[in-house]
């Protein structure tokens, strides 16, 4: 396997892995849309790869051979993950300049092989050399894997989210 920054002939690849992975984290709660946003997210990718802000990690043939793939070369070069980051988007002047993971992707049948570890390093070796101090990331609650994932990198909370759901009029009972 190898991490590389990917060009823009890979973006309809990494936008399927995206909706994989959106499709999959509405188990824990995520209210994104997989397929309706494959558009939305393979711009974001395009914008990613052209400022230098994406890495991907390929299997290489002989990785995929030993996995009992065929030498054809439709095998080789798969991407297996990815991984998106940048600058923090925020306005306000701060203490510190943080760089954002925005997702770090690992194909299923990939997962627990160091991937995404290796993937993480690129994007905060990547961030370190552009200057940013600090990294940070989101992680939904329920979703423990990633969590105990990101804490074994090093990751501790610093911002916590919070959601309640609304009730319509609709919603509440007779004489609520």
């Amino acid at each position: 396997m190898r991490i590389e920054s990917p060009d823009t002939d890979d973006a309809d690849a990494i936008a399927d892995q995206w909706v994989a992975l959106a499709r999959e984290q509405r188990a824990f709660g995520s209210h994104l849309l997989a397929e309706a946003n494959w558009a939305t997210i393979r711009d974001a990718i395009v914008r990613h790869i052209v400022a230098d802000e994406l890495r991907i990690a390929r299997a290489d043939a002989d990785e995929a051979n030993a996995n009992g793939a065929t030498t054809d070369t439709t095998d080789t070069d798969e991407i297996v993950g990815f991984v998106m980051f940048g600058p923090e988007g925020d306005r306000y002047r701060q203490d510190v300049s943080r760089g954002i993971v925005r997702n770090v992707v690992v194909a299923p049948d990939r997962r627990n092989e160091g991937i995404g570890a290796a993937l993480l390093a690129a994007a905060e070796s990547a961030l370190r050399e552009s200057g940013f101090e600090a990294v940070g990331l989101s992680v939904l609650a329920d979703n423990e894997a990633a969590r105990r994932f990101y804490r074994r990198a090093g990751y501790t909370p610093h911002r916590i989210d919070l959601e309640k759901q609304l009730e319509s009029d609709t919603d509440k009972p007779e004489g609520g």
